[in-house]
């Protein structure tokens, strides 16, 4: 009894170690591949899986991203500067078998496949440039790596330089020169800036130049307009009073005249108003003036009618003109009554 009892337990326990040897758990981000007596067979999905135990082995394979960490390395750029570089190499499975298969160690290969095209791509260009063109080292690398290892049942994701440092004297040498490009820069931003400021001042100087020159341009054309307004109304003033006093003296000579006329004056009346008009005329501001041909008969007649009105001292009916001899009666003028008698 107990030894068959011992048996069942036996049997038992080998039954349930096969059974757990055969019974197979694959995870969602998981493969399975099958050998059959160290002969590939099959890749199993995630699941619930069963195999023949002793004869059938599955291996796992993690289908997730990876990364796998480049150490530093030493580079020589272009113009032959030591840079220690290191990046980031980010891969996922796309065929497991051929990852198993294909590479024996696949973080050791392509690590070491990472330093060797990185060293290529540094080399290839100067300090300056490989310190701005990661992006372009990252994109140029992957699509070097991705080329590789896609016999290896592999997909690089994305590659990142995560440092490139230079020699410490490089360094200084590149802080002063930055220093001295920002001090550059802000010498040049302040001299464009007083160079605007003096352009807007200038230009504000012009354009108050202009306004005042326009200001007073107007102004003296107002005044201008002003003075021949003032002198056109003055000279038209001057014109109504000169006509207004013509036509006053006009009418005073024609009432002058037409009384003499009325009160039956002779010529020696009319003489006389004629020298009174000559006297008149010889008071103006004239420089010049104009004597009228008829004058010397005028002057005789003057002559005979002074001497008519002169006294006679000698009780003479006859008094002849100085040094004139006494004319025959034929020729006397007898002369008219003294107004008044």
């Amino acid at each position: 009894m107990p030894v068959i009892v011992i048996l069942i337990i036996a049997i038992a326990i080998v039954g349930l170690a096969v059974l757990a040897g055969a019974v197979k758990i694959v995870r969602p981000y998981q493969r399975g591949l099958v050998e059959r007596l160290g002969k590939y067979k099959t890749t199993k999905e995630p699941g619930l899986q069963l195999i023949v135990p002793f004869i059938e082995t599955m291996q796992l394979v993690d289908m997730r991203e990876q990364v796998v960490d480049v150490p530093p390395q030493e580079v020589i750029t272009a113009d032959n500067v030591v840079v220690s570089v290191d990046a980031v190499v980010y891969y996922e499975a796309t065929d497991p078998q051929r990852l198993v298969y294909n590479v024996a160690d696949f973080f050791t290969a392509i690590t070491k496949l990472a330093q060797t095209n990185l060293r290529n791509l540094i080399g290839d260009l100067e300090l300056d440039r490989a310190l701005t063109s990661r992006d372009t080292i990252n994109t140029q690398l992957r699509e070097v790596l991705d080329d590789a290892t896609d016999k290896w049942g592999v997909r690089v994701v994305r590659v990142e330089i995560q440092r490139i440092d230079p020699p410490p004297e490089v360094v200084s040498a590149m802080h002063a020169q930055m220093r001295a490009e920002r001090d550059r820069r802000a010498t040049v931003t302040e001299a464009q800036g007083y160079r605007e400021a003096a352009i807007a001042r200038a230009d504000g100087e012009k354009q108050s130049a202009v306004l005042a020159a326009e200001g007073r341009k107007q102004s003296a054309i107002l005044d201008a307009e002003g003075d021949a307004q003032a002198i056109e109304l003055r000279a038209q003033a001057d014109k109504l009073r000169l006509a207004m006093l013509g036509e006053g003296e006009g009418q005073a000579a024609k009432a002058r005249l037409t009384g003499i006329k009325d009160a039956g004056a002779d010529q020696n009346v009319l003489t006389v108003e004629y020298l009174q008009a000559l006297a008149k005329i010889g008071d103006g501001r004239a420089t010049k003036l104009v004597i009228p041909a008829e004058f010397s008969g005028l002057l005789g007649t003057v002559a005979a009618l002074g001497e008519a009105l002169r006294p006679d001292d000698s009780g003479d009916e006859i008094r002849p003109k100085d040094g004139l001899a006494i004319p025959d009666r034929e020729e006397r003028v007898d002369l008219p009554p003294a107004r008044g008698g």
